[in-house]
């Protein structure tokens, strides 16, 4: 690199305007070449190990009057990427920054047929409660490491994001994972392959926000994964791919659902190239039936109450596999005497017994070693409590629980008023992206 910036001001200002009128180009050892232009500055990243003014690629821009990552795009005069698709990614939570990870691994492949342009995720937001601090999505921090431009829209209906979409990065084929937001029928229009959605359920069962919750509340085996076109519908699209898998009687959603979303980029995979040679289209896919859709409709907070008094040992035990991240499932304990104060304790893990018991709401754990808590239901079958937390206390198995307990007994209860309850509120029992990405599946569906 020569030491006068003037050698880059040609192209920056090629790659910059209309929106930069003037700049200061400077090139700093540990932060790569920089262009200032009044408020913002622009960063570039080298490509192909080398400087040539030519495979300049704009990485970010950040205003520093609002601190916003909004205002990005990229460009590149390389031939060999100009023959390929330009893909624009859309996703928020860990899941979806796995798939962004396969996705750009594939597209550095000599032969792939795509190259990806961007990444669209939710803006910056507080994710730690106590300390504050404002974090990016895990999907902008994946992009960021890659060295892909980012695109951070309060709404993805404004004008201003779908302008410089059309006008700037100009995308063939988008792919959505979890994005959290409404894609209107102004930016499905935009990609001339349309737009690819991963969906952790096997469509037409469970559309909606909160489909592998749904399903493994439901006791569906096998479960799966679908690939399928956007459209204005929630997850009404025709399907490209889908795959079927058999899980096990105690897999809960925190396993499972980066599973299928694995699963799910890898058909995706597959299908992109058919998808950009023409092969699979919107006509060709397989429609829906619409005569078996299942509403996967958001999980509400208090659903996370076991109610042994009408549910049974089966139905309490997919509810806590389905609702492992959130919002978790606990039961009303009376501890000791009848006149103590009813504690709240989260069943955090548990499996059905086959056998069956006399109806009783007295809670005793099994007489064998590696024996969780017995808690028979309505109906005389038995839930075995593996794991439990009780208020302001770890996680903890049933053993360590009944040591707690000094000999007291212990009976759960039905006729609790939650609302009489001192301090009482829902709790999560994951961190707080969990509740985003049941929400992310929410809002895929466009306008």
């Amino acid at each position: 690199m020569t030491s006068s910036s003037t050698y880059y001001r040609s192209r920056l200002a090629a790659i910059l305007m209309p929106t930069v009128c003037s700049m200061v180009v400077a090139f700093r050892p540990n932060c790569g070449l920089q262009a200032f232009c009044g408020s913002r500055t622009f960063y570039f990243r080298q490509t192909n190990n080398r400087f040539p003014a030519s495979n300049i690629r704009l990485r970010r821009c950040i205003d520093k009057h609002s601190h916003s990552q909004c205002r990005i795009f990229s460009t590149s005069s390389d031939n060999s990427d100009n023959l390929k698709a330009r893909v624009l990614f859309l996703g928020t939570p860990e899941v979806a920054a796995a798939s962004l990870q396969s996705i750009y691994e594939r597209s550095c492949h000599p032969s792939s047929p795509y190259q990806l342009v961007g990444v669209v995720t939710q803006p910056n937001k507080r994710r730690k409660k106590r300390s504050g601090q404002v974090l990016p999505t895990p999907v902008a921090i994946v992009a960021e490491q890659l060295g892909i431009p980012i695109l951070c829209p309060e709404k993805a209906r404004d004008a201003d994001f779908l302008d410089e979409l059309e006008n700037d990065v100009k995308p063939d084929l988008c792919i959505t994972a979890a994005y959290g937001q409404y894609l209107p029928k102004r930016f499905l229009a935009l990609p001339k392959f349309g737009t690819l959605n991963i969906h952790p359920s096997l469509l037409p069962r469970w559309r909606g926000s909160s489909p592998v919750q749904r399903s493994l509340e439901a006791g569906d085996n096998p479960v799966g994964v679908t690939v399928l076109f956007t459209v204005s519908a929630m997850d009404a699209g025709p399907i490209v791919a889908q795959k079927s898998i058999v899980i096990d009687d105690n897999e809960q959603a925190t396993t499972l659902l980066p599973r299928l979303f694995e699963i799910g980029t890898e058909l995706l995979l597959d299908a992109i190239p058919r998808v950009i040679s023409g092969e699979i289209t919107m006509d060709t896919a397989t429609a829906q039936d619409e005569s078996l859709v299942l509403d996967a409709k958001m999980i509400d907070a208090s659903e996370g109450r076991l109610r042994p008094e009408d549910m049974s040992a089966r139905e309490c035990h997919n509810r806590v596999r389905g609702f492992s991240m959130w919002p978790g499932t606990y039961v009303y304990l009376q501890i000791g005497e009848e006149e103590n104060e009813p504690v709240k304790v989260k069943v955090v893990e548990s499996r059905v017994l086959e056998e069956a018991m006399d109806a009783t709401n007295v809670i005793e754990i099994g007489p064998k070693k590696g024996d969780g808590l017995r808690l028979v239901c309505y109906d005389g079958s038995v839930l075995e409590v593996l794991k439990v937390q009780p208020a302001t206390r770890s996680v903890m198995d049933a053993k360590s629980f009944t040591n707690g307990l000094q000999g007291r007994r212990v009976v759960w209860l039905s006729d609790v008023d939650e609302s009489t309850i001192k301090g009482y509120r829902h709790e999560c029992t994951a961190n707080q992206t969990c509740m985003e990405i049941c929400f992310s599946f929410l809002f895929v569906a466009a306008l």
